[in-house]
């Protein structure tokens, strides 16, 4: 009964994987037929070299006669050749398939990471990104199509192999099976052995590749700090990792091989003994013999071997299972049903009674009600890590609040699409990512389709005229990746362009003149106002100075807005923390 029941559910689990992977398989569906259908004679062939030796010993051997037999060596070669050919087309078409499969699944994982959530990127590191959306399909494709044609190959030959056997005598070709499926019996334990140590082994690959692109990204660090040992060590210390994972699943696998390898060698042993009996009583000839050992080596070769393709396989097996695991996963911030686009922003913005959480306990907004009107300018101050920078990053939803809620014109903004909600919304950081190519290319993608006065009056607003007059290439230099080449202050007059093109009515600028000296830091600012003008603008500042003539200065302490009014009104007020604040930095 419970045989039965856990039969249902293997065969349930396979229909369910073949139906996720065949949209991916279909494209290529022809070759990927071909390609198996290639491996039946590849497979065959041996049968026909193993069945040509009863003749052979028969004819020449016993009866010393050739003239019948002479073309059996012939036939050898010309089956060899076309074994060879045969193998290497299904060789071709297995890759090129795989290839195939392997790029559209990752074209579609890398639109959804492209679409998962803030919150998503904070809990992992770039090894775990890397791994999940596309070594971990590597595995799967790879892993399984390399095999595919070895296990289809083996199966056909097996069979074709079988029936040789049977054909030589029926006694010897029942042990022979009877052994071949003891072999194969340990087989089924593999998967329970290594899918506890799969995760592990993820998780250690991961960390292996995240030390690499820290060193690549953090060199400057390591080296002004003079780091090599503290990141070297910890560099080992992974790699030790891995090592005992990976002698963990040989101590699981390994003795699977020679198990098989000892139970196919009693095997042979058991067919000779009783070979040789029915040779002296008659019962087959020497040339059956003959031909069923050869037919019974040829089956039973790759066998002791095979238990290491077959870990393979099940650890592809493993990864296909990841891969559409993370497929089928839904990223926490998406369109509602029934969303709308936003179309323009009239009246105001409102923070409702806006609750938020990273960790669930700890909060780190409480109760935030504000109202802004569209065309003001609101600065955020207040203690590091009291939740400025939270409150707007809530706006383009890169976050959703745990409870209240976020409105624009009277509409919650989870109600409009994420797309033109974030469309109406440019933000410039205090550390802005450029991408590796030229300047025009940066500033692009505010507007892809940006006219040539689109684009020098995005320059011209973003105080970028001299820098750009001052380069060999002008717009079209290039400024290696995350912007290498450039200094700070030029980096986020490049991001301002960015922004200035996409020509959205709201702007979040977060400390983005934090992290510059007073000479950058003024041109800087000479660009900000340029694109705060008739826009509806949000500054995050630590520097007071920068966000006196906001329209509203909001102080935010722990989670909670504590006071509120223009730069005047707070001064004036009575143990305004804002005044506090504006003078210890006058100091």
């Amino acid at each position: 009964m419970f045989g039965k029941i856990k039969d249902k559910i293997k065969n349930t689990y396979v229909i369910k994987n073949y139906s996720k992977i065949y949209p991916y398989v279909k494209p290529y569906m022809f070759r990927a037929l071909l390609a198996v259908l290639i491996t039946i004679p590849i497979g065959s062939m041996d049968a026909v070299i193993a069945w040509s030796l009863k003749p052979y010993m028969d004819v020449v051997m016993v009866e010393k006669n050739t003239a019948s037999t002479n073309y059996i060596p012939l036939l050898i070669i010309i089956f060899s050749v076309l074994q060879s050919l045969l193998n290497y087309t299904a060789t071709y078409l297995n890759t090129w398939v795989g290839c195939k499969i392997a790029n559209d699944v990752k074209m579609d994982l890398f639109k959804k990471l492209m679409h998962y959530d803030a919150g998503f990127f904070d809990k992992r590191n770039s090894g775990d990104i890397q791994f999940q959306f596309n070594n971990q399909v590597d595995m799967a494709c790879n892993g399984l199509l390399s095999n595919l044609k070895l296990f289809t190959t083996r199966v056909f030959s097996s069979f074709s192999l079988i029936a040789v056997l049977f054909y030589n005598s029926w006694q010897l070709a029942i042990v022979a099976v009877v052994v071949l499926l003891g072999a194969l019996y340990p087989l089924t334990t593999i998967r329970r052995k290594i899918k506890s140590l799969f995760n592990k082994s993820i998780f250690s690959g991961a960390a292996v590749m995240t030390h690499y692109n820290e060193t690549y990204s953090g060199n400057r660090i390591i080296t002004s700090y003079n780091l090599y040992d503290y990141q070297f060590s910890r560099f080992k210390e992974t790699l030790h990792s891995v090592f005992k994972i990976g002698i963990k699943m040989i101590q699981r696998t390994g003795i699977i091989s020679p198990l098989m390898h000892f139970v196919v060698s009693l095997g042979i042993a058991l067919i000779i003994w009783l070979g040789s009996y029915l040779i002296v009583t008659h019962q087959i000839t020497a040339g059956n013999f003959v031909s069923f050992i050869a037919a019974l080596i040829m089956l039973y070769n790759p066998i002791k071997s095979i238990g290491n393709n077959f870990n393979s396989v099940q650890l592809s097996l493993i990864a296909m299972e990841g891969v559409f695991g993370t497929l089928e996963g839904v990223p926490a911030i998406t369109d509602r049903p029934g969303a709308k686009p936003l179309k323009s922003v009239k009246k105001e913005i409102e923070y409702k009674n806006v609750n938020f959480e990273y960790i669930p306990g700890k909060p780190v907004l409480k109760n935030i009600c504000l109202k802004v009107k569209i065309g003001e300018t609101i600065a955020f101050v207040g203690n590091s890590g009291g939740g400025k920078t939270t409150m707007v990053n809530l706006l383009p939803r890169f976050y959703d609040v745990k409870s209240g809620q976020i409105t624009i014109d009277g509409t919650d903004i989870r109600d409009f699409t994420l797309d033109s909600l974030r469309d109406k919304i440019s933000i410039v950081f205090q550390d802005n990512f450029l991408f590796a190519g030229t300047i025009r290319e940066n500033i692009l993608l505010g507007k892809k389709d940006a006219t040539p006065q689109e684009i020098d009056n995005a320059v011209k607003s973003a105080c970028l005229e001299e820098f750009i007059s001052s380069l060999d290439k002008g717009l079209d230099t290039q400024i290696g990746e995350r912007g290498v080449l450039l200094s700070g202050g030029q980096k986020q007059r490049i991001a301002i362009a960015r922004a200035f093109i996409k020509n959205a009515p709201i702007v979040i600028l977060d400390e983005a003149t934090s992290a510059l000296d007073n000479k950058s830091e003024a041109v800087v600012q000479a660009a900000i106002d340029n694109l705060m003008k008739d826009r509806t603008v949000f500054i995050i500042a630590h520097r007071l100075s920068t966000v006196r003539n906001a329209d509203k200065i909001v102080v935010v302490n722990y989670g909670e807005l504590v006071e509120s009014g223009s730069h005047e009104e707070l001064l004036a007020r009575e143990g305004s923390i804002y005044a506090s604040l504006y003078k210890t930095q006058l100091k």
